[in-house]
């Protein structure tokens, strides 16, 4: 198994507005995205690969002179790889609201010449997956062979399914769920929160006033990183294990070990992420529920699918929980799709669909084996 190497993103910019779910428009808008592997003469070998949160379009490969710049599921896609580069064109695309190159708040609005900020029009999955279709339109290609998402990537491989059914031939969606819970969307709220009362925030146009929200996002991201391990593996990894030696009897002093982890990741993460971004996807991990137009009939929305699906989900993953998965498989069971669902005892919780677990890349590997015998 090898690297797909050094890769560098491309940008294409599009003029035409797209009309967004809220009834406003994204106009004269660019999107990034990499691409890896070799687009086949029948232009049938492409696989979309969709992102969550806080990735981008730059899923596999290194930048060039940038040390530790592997794409964010870089152990999963390349040659030899359960997405077989050799074998498939692989796709990644910066969906638009983000902070990695694509138009988004930190972009210029052409209608002012200031910074979008929090005028930035609000998006969802939906928005995104009909700005993805736009981009694959220009290189040509008309039918996937997969769409892949995990987490909010694996909302929009769902959505692929209902919006555009016809193409693609395959859904894969990992860790991920119908619509989020009460308590999903009560984390993304506190989170939320935190941002927009830092007093650096100003309204979401901190960039006027030469400020960045920090101290919100790293709240914002202690939180989220909780919700995305699982009790067992937080466990296993720091216990109830001290930063020093002895207790120092501090109520804002680091203590244990899974403080600083804590802070660790929330300080890293406002290095680089945008506070108005991180609110816009919230919001859309918030509004998606395609049941919602059929009356909260999670079948009927599912009636209008064609393609051939692949849920997979983690026993651990508390915050996309298995449950969830099987709701998606009995609605698509009940539309007498073909379905196939693993659910894989992993003890890392959400963050499972991320890293190297054999069984699990065993079984991606097996299904892109399967869809590449289908191609011309």
């Amino acid at each position: 198994m090898g690297s797909v190497g050094h890769v560098q993103p491309q940008s294409m910019h599009f003029a035409e507005p797209l009309p967004l779910k809220s009834g406003a428009a994204l106009r004269d808008y660019t999107l990034v995205y990499e691409t890896y592997g070799t687009l086949n003469a029948a232009r049938d070998n492409a696989v979309l690969v969709c992102h969550a949160l806080n990735a981008s379009h730059h899923v596999a490969g290194t930048y060039d002179g940038q040390p530790k710049s592997e794409g964010w599921w870089d152990n999963l896609v390349g040659p030899g790889k359960p997405l077989d580069t050799t074998k498939f064109f692989v796709i990644g695309i910066n969906n638009p609201g983000s902070c990695f190159g694509s138009t988004g708040p930190m972009q210029v609005d052409p209608a002012t010449d200031q910074p979008y900020g929090a005028h930035f029009p609000v998006v969802t999955v939906e928005d995104w997956v009909d700005a993805q279709a736009r981009l694959l339109d220009r290189l040509g290609i008309t039918q996937l062979a997969a769409v892949l998402g995990g987490s909010l990537g694996g909302m929009q491989a769902l959505s692929w399914s209902l919006r555009h059914p016809d193409r693609l031939r395959h859904c894969i969606a990992v860790a991920t769920a119908p619509n989020l819970s009460a308590q999903n969307i009560a984390f993304n709220e506190v989170a939320r929160r935190a941002i927009v009362t830092d007093p650096d925030f100003h309204g979401g146009h901190f960039y006027a006033y030469g400020t960045v929200p920090k101290r919100g996002l790293r709240v914002a991201r202690m939180i989220g990183h909780i919700t995305y391990l699982s009790d067992d593996s937080m466990e296993a990894k720091f216990g109830r294990s001290l930063k020093g030696e002895a207790f120092g009897y501090s109520t804002q002093d680091i203590e244990f070990e899974i403080e600083s982890y804590l802070r660790y990741q929330g300080d890293k993460f406002s290095d680089y992420f945008d506070a108005n971004t991180y609110l816009l996807i919230t919001r859309a991990l918030d509004y998606f529920d395609p049941a919602r137009e059929h009356g909260g009939d999670l079948t009927a929305a599912f009636a209008q699918a064609r393609c051939k699906f692949q849920l997979v989900s983690f026993t651990t993953d508390w915050r996309f929980s298995p449950a969830r998965s099987r709701e998606i498989v009995k609605a698509l069971l009940d539309n007498r799709l073909s379905v196939s669902y693993a659910e894989i005892d992993a003890p890392h919780g959400h963050d499972a669909f991320l890293l190297d677990d054999s069984r699990y890349h065993a079984l991606l590997r097996q299904r892109f084996a399967n869809i590449a015998a289908e191609v011309k």
